[in-house]
């Protein structure tokens, strides 16, 4: 058991981990951290919640979602840190997210070379605004600098003929 002077009040915790206050009351509503509450209602958290808080800005480094973050802390114990078994249980799991995200930007630069290497611009060829040339069934012509958003594509636009820009 912990005395009451390894106890941090919320705005130790805040100054400590470079966390505003409101962000610290925000996880521990989800759930992603926690502390105890003194006579007079005043939160308290242990210093081990300052690692926790460490692991949740590392995580949103990584990219994951809170959700996420929340599943891997649910595998860590709240009071210490983790051994190396448990950390690399956690490790697996982010090493496997990082490699889809490497993978995804990956596909995105292939993508961006191919557009700015062929040096037309053409929303015909673009991968990434016009897949599958979409925007050919509203009408000839650069439709989306004609005005037109990306999510009408396909849809008939009355007055527009194929042949007319």
């Amino acid at each position: 058991m912990t005395s009451p002077h390894d106890r941090l009040p919320i705005g130790e915790l805040a100054g400590r981990s470079g966390l505003a206050a409101s962000a610290l009351r925000y996880y521990e509503e989800l759930g992603l951290i926690h502390s105890e509450r003194t006579s007079g209602g005043q939160r308290r958290f242990t210093r081990a919640t300052l690692r926790r808080v460490a692991f949740i800005r590392a995580a949103q480094v990584v990219g994951l979602t809170l959700e996420e973050t929340s599943a891997a802390l649910a595998k860590l114990p709240q009071d210490r840190a983790p051994n190396a078994a448990q950390w690399n249980s956690v490790a697996r799991t982010w090493t496997r997210r990082i490699d889809r995200q490497i993978a995804e930007l990956e596909e995105l630069k292939r993508k961006l070379t191919g557009c700015i290497g062929c040096g037309c611009l053409s929303l015909r060829k673009c991968g990434l605004y016009n897949p599958g040339d979409a925007a050919a069934g509203s009408g000839a012509g650069a439709r989306y600098l004609l005005g037109e958003r990306p999510d009408t594509v396909g849809v008939d636009t009355p007055g527009v003929t194929p042949d007319r820009a």
